[in-house]
């Protein structure tokens, strides 16, 4: 009679533990079909279908946005970044508004090299932007502290000095509000 559900018991502990590890197989196979589409996106020279990318991860997406970013297709990058911007985790977060500052930054920098400061003025706020906004979701995001400093000397926020403000020595006052290191022995 205590044999029974003895029996039962065991046999719900099997299913249990074969569905755990039907699910845990099924979970493997998805990463690995996602870290092989990862990997043909930074190691070749080909993009991958649409298809393969309408069900997949939001770090497939940004490894994607990478690679349009590398073939200077950056509409089509920020187009991907702003479909992931909000997904993921904090971290993750942070990185993709790295990753969208950089084309900003860079399509400024390239704007400046052909003397069109006029239209590298908002791409360098905005990267300026999606840089705080990165150091917002992850204060020790080394690389986006680096990224907003240059985009900082290439374009100095002088709006944010306080005209009213008593000036002390106009030496110095003026040392501070200029951009980027001295260059040169004193």
């Amino acid at each position: 009679m205590n044999r029974l559900p003895l029996a039962y018991a065991l046999w719900t502990l099997f299913a249990a533990s074969l569905a755990m590890c039907v699910f845990g197989a099924a979970t493997q196979l998805s990463a690995a079909s996602q870290n092989a589409l990862i990997t043909q996106l930074s190691l070749e020279d080909s993009d991958i279908s649409s298809q393969k990318l309408a069900h997949a991860t939001p770090e497939v997406r940004l490894a994607r946005a990478l690679f349009l970013k590398k073939h200077h297709r950056y509409q089509e990058a920020l187009a991907t970044l702003s479909l992931i911007m909000q997904q993921g985790s904090p971290a993750f977060q942070a990185t993709v508004r790295y990753n969208l500052g950089n084309i900003y930054l860079e399509q400024a920098i390239a704007s400046v090299e052909r003397m069109a400061v006029n239209d590298a003025m908002p791409l360098l706020i905005l990267a300026k932007q999606a840089y705080r906004q990165a150091l917002a979701l992850d204060s020790g995001f080394w690389d986006a502290k680096y990224n907003l400093e240059a985009a900082m000397r290439l374009l100095p926020e002088f709006d944010r000095i306080d005209p009213d403000q008593d000036r002390q020595d106009p030496k110095t006052a003026v040392w501070t509000s200029v951009p980027g290191f001295p260059r040169g022995l004193p």
